[in-house]
């Protein structure tokens, strides 16, 4: 390397000596008395406060006026689907109580006639869910009696075995003597053998013979209250047949004025919605109320024989309301009706209202939305549990 002149070496160290102090003056002008010491750890705590406030802002919350803050993107991961409402007239519903029956036209009971013993079939006992025709053999019934009414039986049989015979006897003389005897007592003499012969078959048939029991109707066993060798009394429900793509709704209305005004009805088994053909009333009270019937008009799979339900019937009576589904209804932390108003982009508001029954899928809201709301209709459920 080639050496540094001695001036050019005093005008370097100069030259740093000048820097140095320039750089000590802007120092002491920007610390002063201060302490800087901390400026590291200010900035990294600014930034994630920084963090913080975007996550807030784009996580749901409840505001202090118990609205929430639903962003764009969470509606969407949600579900959420609202729907504009219209103030209208809509017709009046009740709700009954009701319960799933077998339809009178289609399904079939089989009773014991006479106390007996059951006896299986050729194709054995009928069990739960087995497809039966109308007519088809299910089981026997062995009557059964005291030994009094056996013995009286017994003795009636004998004696009608005597009387055969007695005639058997006298038709055949009457037979031999063709020509001599009129042959108007061979006739009366054949008619009274006959007589006794069908009287000794009946007697013998009740005390060691088995009564067929019959399908009433076509469907499938419903019930099935005994097995093979059972001993029943008289009158005592042995099989219940149901056509379960044919069933009917009982239910009791405590206006009598209901069947006079009904426009349509719709039934409510749990989530299951039900469109009922009404097929008319009786005009006897039952319980301070009046049966009316319903036919399903297409039965769903779910739905059993003995089921309750809610029926809700359109009247021809008016109300004033809007018609939601009944998604839109949530309950608050006490208990109260309310819908979620979609008040502004981003922003969701609880109204308590006052609903009732439109059909088994709608309500009708009589109270505490105004003309052009926003109502949430669906997931508005998830929206309570915003915390």
């Amino acid at each position: 390397m080639q050496k540094i002149q001695p001036s050019l070496r005093l005008f370097l160290l100069a030259l740093n000596a000048m820097c140095a102090l320039s750089l000590v003056a802007v120092q002491a002008s920007a610390h002063g008395d201060e302490d800087h010491s901390q400026d590291s750890k200010k900035t990294v705590a600014a930034v994630s406060v920084s963090n913080n406030s975007d996550a807030i802002l784009t996580a749901p919350q409840r505001l202090a006026d118990s609205s929430l803050f639903i962003p764009k993107q969470v509606q969407r991961q949600l579900g959420l689907r609202t729907q504009v409402i219209s103030i209208s007239a809509l017709a009046a519903t009740q709700e009954l109580n009701g319960k799933v029956i077998a339809d009178p036209d289609t399904g079939g009971r089989v009773q014991a006639v006479s106390a007996g013993s059951i006896m299986p079939a050729p194709k054995g006992m009928p069990l739960l869910g087995r497809k039966v025709t109308k007519g088809e053999l299910l089981a026997y019934l062995r009557p059964i009696g005291s030994a009094i009414e056996r013995g009286n039986q017994q003795a009636q049989q004998a004696e009608l075995e005597a009387q055969l015979s007695i005639a058997n006897r006298k038709l055949a003389r009457y037979e031999q003597l063709t020509g001599a005897v009129p042959q108007k007592e061979i006739e009366a003499a054949r008619i009274e053998r006959d007589a006794y012969q069908k009287r000794r078959n009946f007697v013998s048939a009740s005390i060691h013979g088995n009564e067929p029991l019959l399908a009433p109707a076509s469907g499938v066993i419903s019930v099935s209250n005994v097995v093979a060798g059972q001993v029943v009394d008289a009158r005592e429900i042995l099989f219940e047949i149901v056509d379960s793509s044919r069933l009917a709704v009982e239910a009791l209305a405590y206006d009598a004025s209901i069947p006079a005004n009904l426009i349509s009805a719709t039934g409510l088994a749990g989530t299951t919605v039900l469109e009922l053909k009404f097929i008319g009333s009786g005009g006897q009270l039952r319980e301070q109320a009046l049966p009316m019937l319903f036919r399903i008009r297409s039965t769903p799979a779910m739905v059993a024989v003995g089921q309750p339900l809610k029926i809700i019937v359109a009247t021809a009576q008016g109300i004033k309301g809007a018609a939601l589904p009944r998604a839109a209804l949530v309950k608050n932390a006490a208990g109260e009706n309310m819908v979620w108003v979609h008040s502004e982009a981003e922003r969701f508001v609880a109204r308590r209202v006052r609903q009732q029954s439109l059909d088994a899928s709608h309500i009708a809201v009589t109270d505490g939305l105004h003309e052009g709301d926003r109502v949430v209709i669906a997931a508005a459920s998830l929206l309570s549990e915003v915390r």
